[in-house]
């Protein structure tokens, strides 16, 4: 009967090692390659990407409309286009706009696209003043603990990574600081940075500025003893409640 017991609890711990740490994502091997984080920092500003949404506006003679107060019945200070319509930025990074009709501006700072969109429409109006807005830019943050996942709207042009920490709260107590895995899709291919926060050289790699559908993913601790004992503890205890009922039904049988 020792030797069954024992067999069993052996047999249900290799077979709880399956089960353990289940809810870690994006696991790496060891000699994992990670992208050069140097090269993700060269762009220190917010670029515009595919799927990106943005309205816009554009006024005429350098946007002397939006400061003009005192000729709100002159209808000779310039052209005015509002629209709080939404444009997308296309998978092949072009954008489909009045007049100008479809062209590429993926890649481009916001300043840099609305330059080319002012120069564009500079061929129809006199001095154009683009003003651009994205709407939907967001990033995915895992702060080292299951269930604290958030969804983080990037309202500022160039948000830098350790402020989209502090909106989620912080690396949770379970994070690993020296663990933050920063996975970015780049023309169709996804690139996973390494970055190192457990120490204060780490603050150049804090203030990289994030694109729209970054995922910043806080390896959690392993926690193989706790979890190995919330896994077995209720096997044990059915197994532990079938032998004392086949101890008490031998006893009945004497």
């Amino acid at each position: 009967m020792r030797k069954l017991f024992l067999l069993a609890g052996i047999t249900i711990i290799f077979s709880s090692c399956g089960w353990l740490n289940q809810s870690i994502m994006f696991k790496t091997k060891r000699d994992y390659k990670y992208s050069n984080l140097a090269d993700s920092t060269k762009p220190n500003e917010y670029r515009v990407s595919p799927n990106d949404i943005f309205q816009f506006s554009m006024y005429t003679n350098d946007g002397f409309k939006l400061v003009d107060l005192t000729s709100l019945n002159n209808t000779n200070t310039g052209y005015r286009f509002e629209s709080n319509l939404d444009y997308k930025v296309e998978p092949d990074g072009t954008i489909k706009l009045p007049i100008i009709g479809k062209t590429s501006i993926a890649g481009l700072t916001v300043i840099e696209a609305e330059s080319f969109l002012e120069e564009k429409y500079s061929a129809y109006y006199i001095r154009p003043f683009v003003i651009m807005k994205i709407t939907n830019k967001r990033v995915i943050v895992f702060p080292g603990s299951s269930g604290d996942a958030k969804v983080v709207p990037l309202i500022n042009n160039n948000t830098t990574l350790i402020e989209v920490l502090a909106l989620a709260g912080g690396i949770s107590e379970n994070g690993k600081a020296q663990m933050i895995k920063l996975i970015r899709k780049n023309n169709a291919k996804e690139e996973i940075y390494l970055i190192d926060l457990s120490k204060i050289e780490g603050i150049k790699q804090a203030n990289m500025v994030l694109q729209a559908n970054d995922i910043i993913y806080v390896e959690p601790r392993r926690k193989y003893a706790s979890k190995l004992l919330q896994e077995i503890t209720p096997i044990i205890s059915l197994i532990s409640s079938t032998l004392v009922l086949i101890w008490y039904a031998d006893r009945i049988t004497k």
